[in-house]
């Protein structure tokens, strides 16, 4: 038995298991049952965090709703270090996290409001790739990769309204191994 607390953040929901004492652990199958909309909590991902024993403040483990594991989250980690604020194990306003992308810091600000806080993630810098020309076609100008930690698939569109990204985004996943992140850019 243990207990979730539930973040948002910009559009993304996220379960974060909170394990100070780096005793529990999450799986995929727990991730898939949890995130599930209709039978589960709900959620995108399930997160867990720990303190570090290796100089940074916190660990974040991040579980996508399907399971897989993902590097990084910019959302997700200012979830994550919210449900850590909330639960006494860093303070702020500097946090550092390792990811397994790599270690990022947050910067976290309260707000007015009562548990609500605002957060700044380095990202690190974005890594721009080659172009794949395999996406370009049926609305997509161009299309390159880019990794911010984790891969993403940017498309340029000429109307984003008029792109099933859904469609889009379960090809590129089944063409990638291990997923990917797609974006669409359209230009005014």
């Amino acid at each position: 038995m243990f207990s979730l607390t539930k973040h948002h953040g910009l559009g993304n929901d996220f379960l974060v298991l909170v394990d100070e004492n780096g005793t529990r652990t999450i799986d995929a199958d727990l991730a898939v049952r949890l995130c599930d909309r209709h039978r589960g909590v709900g959620a995108d991902g399930l997160l867990r965090v720990t303190r570090d024993t290796g100089g940074l403040d916190l660990v974040m483990e991040l579980r996508n709703a399907d399971g897989t594991l993902a590097e990084m989250s910019g959302n997700g980690i200012s979830c994550l270090v919210q449900a850590a604020v909330l639960a006494g194990l860093c303070a702020g306003p500097r946090v550092e996290v390792r990811t397994d992308a790599g270690p990022r810091a947050v910067e976290v600000a309260p707000t007015e409001a009562p548990q609500v806080h605002l957060m700044t993630v380095d990202m690190g810098d974005a890594v721009v790739g080659d172009a794949d020309p395999q996406w370009v076609g049926e609305g997509v100008r161009r299309a390159v990769r880019v990794d911010t930690g984790n891969p993403h698939l940017v498309l340029e569109v000429d109307d984003p309204a008029r792109m099933d990204l859904v469609s889009l985004g379960a090809a590129a996943n089944r063409a990638v191994p291990g997923g990917i992140n797609v974006e669409l850019l359209a230009p005014r």
